[in-house]
C-alpha cells in the first residue's frame, strides 16, 4: 500500500481522532458527487484487490481456528466472495442514494423577510467499535463517507488482518477520490479503545456493538455520547388464532437463516390455545437442527410427539444463543406475552404472527422495541433490508435513532436563519410580530 496509508499505521488514537476532526469538516462541506464517486472507486478498488483480502483473512481464519473460537463467530469472521460481492453492491448502493447532506428538512417564516430553515448535516466524527465480522468495516466506512461523517473504526482482534487489508483499500481509494487526508482511523488494540474514551474533544459520537455488559462499560468510562448496540434477545409469539405453516416457515427462517445474527429469534412464545401451531413449528425446527428447550407445559406437549425438548429456566429468557439453539415458553394471554417481551427481551425485534388485526395492533403498541413485526422473519431488521443501503448498528434506545441506523441516523442538523438586519428589539417593542408561518415541513 502506499506511504499515505502506511502513515496512518504509524499514528496513536489521539492522533487518529484529532486528524479525523480537522477532516471533518472539510468532509462536511464536501458535494455530495464527491462522496459518490468515493463510494464508487472504494467499491471497484476492493474488487482488484480481493485475493490480497483472502489471504489477510485466510490468516486470521486460521488463527482463530487454532484458539478454539465458537462456530458462530467462526462463521462471522470469514470473508469470502460472497461477502465480498455484498459489501462492494453496497457500496455502490448508497453511491447512488440521495445525498442526506444539505437536505432542508423544514422552512419556516418567522417574520416579513426572516426565514428560518433546518437543514441536515454530518454528526463529525463517529467511532465504531465492532465485532469481529469484516463485512462491517466496509458498512460502517460506506455508511460515513455518504453521510459525511470522519470514522474511527476498532474491529474485533480475531480480524486484525482481514480489517487491515480492507481498511487499507478503502481509505486509500478515498482518498484519491477526494476525500480530505484523515477521514478514517483503523484502530487495533484494547489500549486504543480506552484511550478513546478519553477523546471527547474529538470524537462526537460512539457506537459500541457487542453484549450489553460492553456497551455498559463504555457509557460508563467516557463522557463522549454513546449510542449502544446491545444483545438482540428477540422474540416470535404465536398468537390464537394463528396460522400453523406460517408459523413454522417464520420461525425456522428467523432461527436458522443466519443464527449468529443480532437479529436472530432466540426465544418463542406460544399461547396455550395455539398448540397447533406450536407442534408444527417444533417439527420444523427439529428437522432444521435445532435444539429446543421449554418451560414444563411445552416440554409435556412435545413429549407427547416425541420431539425433544430440554427443560428451560429463567436464564434461558435472558440469553442470546446466536446458535441453533431455541427456548419456548407457553403463555395463556396475550397481555402475559407482552409482559415477558418487555421483561426479558433487549428491545431490538420482536414479532406476533396472528390472524387478528386487534391482537397486532395491540402487540405492535406496548411491545417496546426498535422493531415490532407481525407475520414476518426478525431477521429483516436489517438497513440494507429497510433501503437504508446498510447500517452502522441497529440502535436499542430511544435517543437520537433507534432501529437500524442507515445515513439518516449519522445526521444530526442545523438551524440557518435568514434575515435582513432584523432585532429582537423590534419585536419586543411590538413592532414587528412572528408569523410562523411554515413553507416547508
Amino acid at each position: 500500500m502506499s506511504e499515505l496509508v502506511n502513515e496512518m499505521h504509524g499514528m496513536d488514537a489521539a492522533a487518529l481522532a484529532h486528524r479525523a476532526k480537522e477532516a471533518s469538516f472539510e468532509l462536511a462541506a464536501l458535494p455530495g458527487e464527491v462522496r459518490s464517486r468515493a463510494l464508487a472507486a472504494a467499491a471497484k478498488a476492493l474488487r482488484a484487490n480481493d485475493q490480497a483480502v483472502y489471504a489477510a483473512n485466510a490468516l486470521d481464519v486460521q488463527a482463530a481456528a487454532e484458539e478454539g473460537l465458537a462456530a458462530p463467530a467462526l462463521k462471522r469472521l470469514r470473508f469470502d466472495e460472497h461477502k465480498m460481492r455484498d459489501v462492494c453492491l453496497g457500496l455502490e448502493a448508497l453511491a447512488a442514494m440521495e445525498d442526506p447532506v444539505g437536505r432542508e428538512q423544514l422552512r419556516t417564516e418567522l417574520s416579513d423577510g426572516l426565514m428560518l430553515s433546518r437543514v441536515a448535516c454530518p454528526i463529525g466524527v463517529i467511532g465504531v467499535i465492532f465485532e469481529s465480522r469484516p463485512d462491517a468495516l466496509v458498512q460502517i466506512g460506506g455508511l460515513c463517507m455518504r453521510s459525511g461523517n470522519a470514522v474511527l473504526l476498532k474491529g474485533g482482534r480475531e480480524a486484525l488482518h482481514t480489517n487491515r487489508a480492507l481498511f487499507d483499500v478503502l481509505y486509500q481509494a478515498g482518498c484519491e477520490a477526494g476525500l480530505p487526508e484523515g477521514w478514517a482511523g483503523l484502530l487495533t488494540t484494547r489500549e486504543d479503545v480506552r484511550d478513546m474514551l478519553a477523546l471527547d474533544a474529538d470524537i462526537d459520537l460512539i457506537i459500541p456493538r457487542g453484549s450489553g455488559a460492553f456497551v455498559r462499560y463504555i457509557m460508563d468510562n467516557s463522557r463522549i455520547p454513546v449510542l449502544g448496540h446491545s444483545d438482540g434477545i428477540c422474540h416470535i409469539y404465536l398468537d390464537a388464532p394463528c396460522d400453523a405453516q406460517m408459523a413454522a416457515r417464520v420461525t425456522v427462517d428467523a432461527k436458522t437463516q443466519y443464527p449468529a445474527a443480532c437479529n436472530a429469534v432466540e426465544t418463542l412464545l406460544v399461547h396455550s390455545h395455539a398448540r397447533e401451531a406450536l407442534l408444527e413449528t417444533a417439527k420444523a425446527l427439529t428437522q432444521a437442527g435445532v435444539r429446543l428447550k421449554g418451560d414444563a407445559r411445552t416440554q409435556s406437549l412435545l413429549a407427547q410427539e416425541n420431539l425433544p425438548c430440554e427443560a428451560a429456566d429463567e436464564s434461558d429468557w435472558r440469553t442470546e444463543y446466536l446458535d441453533h439453539v431455541l427456548s419456548i415458553r407457553m403463555v395463556d394471554s396475550l397481555e402475559e406475552a407482552i409482559a415477558h417481551i418487555n421483561r426479558y427481551g433487549s428491545h431490538h425485534t420482536d414479532c406476533i404472527i396472528t390472524g387478528n388485526d386487534a391482537a397486532a395492533a395491540r402487540f405492535t403498541a406496548l411491545v417496546d422495541s426498535a422493531g415490532v413485526y407481525r407475520n414476518c422473519s426478525t431477521r429483516f431488521a436489517d438497513g440494507y433490508r429497510y433501503g437504508f443501503g446498510a447500517e452502522v448498528g441497529i440502535s436499542t434506545g430511544k435517543v437520537h435513532a433507534r432501529g437500524p441506523m442507515g445515513i439518516e441516523g449519522l445526521c444530526s442538523y442545523k438551524y440557518i436563519l435568514t434575515g435582513h438586519g432584523d432585532i429582537v428589539e423590534d419585536f419586543a417593542e411590538g413592532r414587528r410580530a412572528f408569523t410562523h408561518r411554515k413553507v416547508r415541513g
